[in-house]
This record gives structure tokens, sequence and C-alpha cells, in this order.
């Protein structure tokens, strides 16, 4: 195929060409321009948005490295972090709480609490870290949950004081057979066995009481779930075994952590299956579960007993309520608030003649919020 030549421009053609080029250049440099001060005007809505926010906004790039923080921030956060890697700015200003996404900063004795979410990564893999001063709202509830224990406290007075005054009654009746030269070597080691009896029991009765006063976790550590039932297998085991209980625990949630206070933890799950051995008696069966979905872990506390009455199940949680005659009545309401200073709660399905189960559902710490 024969190429066809085009003819060589003219002057006029050139200039022709050239002017029209000179106009699309001079357009495209208007508008140019024009964006220019659009993005400058956008520019400068979005910092002063940013400065007039209550909450702090730290923006991180694809390797999370601090590009912008707001002035609220800075404040929350005293210090300006631009350019520092966002990981180790969290490790070294803020400090885990009782309480799921929650941070402390600050000295010890002034330490103001945050809580702290993020957005996932965008296009181009940055986030937006949100940070929210909750100081005077959980100085509100922390004050609000002392309120009502103290309230609570002052309605048991009376209870606690006829459970104090009935096993010293009994204590002191045996103390004082003891002083009797008449009795008996066998009498008098059954005197002494029952006033040690009734004497442990107004130990427990007090300790039990304090626990429940205390009603908050004291200190926070990182456990993990299926560790804390073999230990708690360890402990109920052999005192099923002495009532002719079956007892057997299984943890599903193999590699997951809490994070909270254990030792108030397995307190409250001991509670649970210690009432779940006395419920069921001789020949019966206990079991314990531990399971989990993204956001929380189940302890579950399952019996074959007699069950549970409607009339009585919403009272069973109240302090020195108790259907047992050597039952102190604090043990759920401690356990309960164990579940409560650490974001969770307990609860009960039971039908009577078919046994019962309690659920102590806890919150997973959000592993994502520090990284």
């Amino acid at each position: 195929m024969q190429e066809t030549i085009q003819p060589p421009l003219d002057a006029a053609q050139l200039a022709e060409a050239f002017r029209q080029f000179s106009e699309a250049s001079a357009q495209l440099t208007q508008a140019y321009s024009g964006l220019e001060r659009q993005v400058e005007r956008l520019n400068e809505r979005l910092t002063g948005l940013l400065a007039a926010l209550p909450a702090g906004v730290v923006l991180l790039d694809a390797s999370g490295k601090v590009e912008q923080v707001n002035a609220a921030g800075r404040a929350m956060l005293q210090a300006d972090l631009v350019g520092t890697d966002w990981s180790a700015a969290c490790a070294q200003l803020l400090r885990p709480s009782d309480t799921t996404a929650e941070f402390e900063t600050g000295p010890e004795d002034a330490a103001r609490r945050l809580a702290l979410s993020q957005t996932a990564e965008d296009s181009a893999g940055g986030r937006i870290v949100l940070l929210h001063d909750v100081t005077e709202a959980w100085l509100m509830r922390r004050n609000a949950a002392r309120n009502e224990r103290l309230a609570a406290m002052g309605e048991m007075v009376a209870g606690l004081a006829h459970q104090l005054r009935t096993p010293l009654a009994a204590a002191l009746l045996y103390a004082g057979n003891l002083a009797e030269p008449t009795l008996s070597p066998a009498d008098r080691v059954r005197c002494t066995e029952r006033t040690l009896e009734r004497l442990r029991h107004l130990e427990r009765l007090i300790r039990d009481m304090l626990s429940f006063a205390r009603g908050e976790a004291l200190g926070s550590e990182d456990f993990d779930v299926c560790e804390l039932v073999a230990e708690l297998e360890h402990t109920i085991e052999p005192v099923a075994a002495r009532r002719a209980v079956a007892f057997s625990s299984e943890c599903r949630c193999a590699g997951l952590r809490l994070a909270g206070h254990r030792k108030d933890i397995a307190g409250a799950l001991t509670n649970l299956l210690e009432n779940a051995l006395q419920a069921v008696g001789e020949g019966g069966s206990v079991r314990l579960l531990a399971d989990s979905d993204a956001e929380r872990v189940r302890f579950s506390v399952e019996d074959n007993g007699r069950g549970i009455d409607a009339a009585l199940q919403a009272r069973l949680f109240e302090p020195f309520f108790t259907t047992r005659a050597d039952g102190t009545g604090l043990g759920l309401a401690i356990a309960r608030g164990v579940a409560r200073a650490h974001g969770g709660e307990i609860s009960l399905r039971s039908t009577p003649g078919e046994g019962s189960t309690f659920v102590l559902d806890l919150p997973l710490p959000a592993r994502e919020e520090l990284a």
C-alpha cells in the first residue's frame, strides 16, 4: 500500500496551530489554578474543622507513622507526634485500663482516661484514629457503682448482724463448754471442731463481705483462657470427687487471652462451680465450658440438679439472699460485681427439674486498638 504524504504546513497554518495550542494551554493553566484554589480552600476548611473538633484526631500513613494531629489530640496526649511511629507512641503514652478500648494517660495521680477507636485502612493504606476524653464519664460510672454498693450495704446491715450473731453465738456456746472440767475427751474434741467450724463460717462471711464491698477489679493482667479453665479444674475436681459428683471441663478458646484481674475472675467462677456442686449433690454432674466468638468469651457452668424456681431466680444475685443454711448469700453478688467490673455480665437459664446453667460473659480485648 502506498503511503500518503501530507504536504508541509505553510506559515499561516503553523501560526493558527500555535495560536490554538496557546489558547488550550492558557485554558489548562486557568483550570489548574482554579483547582489549586479549591484545594486550598478545602484544606483550610479541613484544618479549621479538625481544630474545632472536641475529639482527638490522629492521621496515620500506610507505614503507621503520624501525619497529622489536631489540637484536641495534642492536648489529650500532651505531645506532638507528627513523624513518629504510632504503635511506639501508644506504648509510651497510653496504659491499658480495666475497660476494653479505654486507656489511661498522664501521671498516675492525675490520669485522664481516653477511649480509642480507628477506621479501617483506606485505599492508600492510611488510617484515622479517634480519641475521646471519657474521664468525666468514667468518674461518674465509678461513683455511681460505689454509691450503688454503699446503698446495698446499707440495706443489708440488719441481715449482716443476723448472719454474724448466729454462728458467733454457737461458737461462744461450744467454747464455753470447753471450760467444763468434767467434759470427756471425746466431747472436748467435738466441741473444739464445732467451734472452729463456726469461726471458719464467720471468717468466710467477713471475707465475702469485704469482696462485695470492694466490688471492682484491682489491676489488670493478660492471661490465657484455657490455662484458667485448667486451673479451675484442678481446684474443683478433688472437691467434686469427695462429694461423688461427676465433674468435667472443656475449653474451646485455644490461644485466646483475656485482660483483667485473673484472681477475681477465677474467684467468681469458683463461686459458680461450688454452687453447682451444692445443687446437684451426690451422683450429679457439673460441667465447665469456655467458648467464644469474635468479641466475647463465655464461661458456662452447667449442672443437672433440681433447677431453680422462677420466683427465686430474680433474687439470687441479691446480697445475703441464700437458700442454703450454711451459705453467706454473697457468692453470686460478688460474681456479678466481678463480671460488671470487667464489662461483662452473668446470666442464668434454669428450669425446675432440669438443672441450671450460669453463664459468665466477658469481652475480649480489642487487639488492634494499639496496632
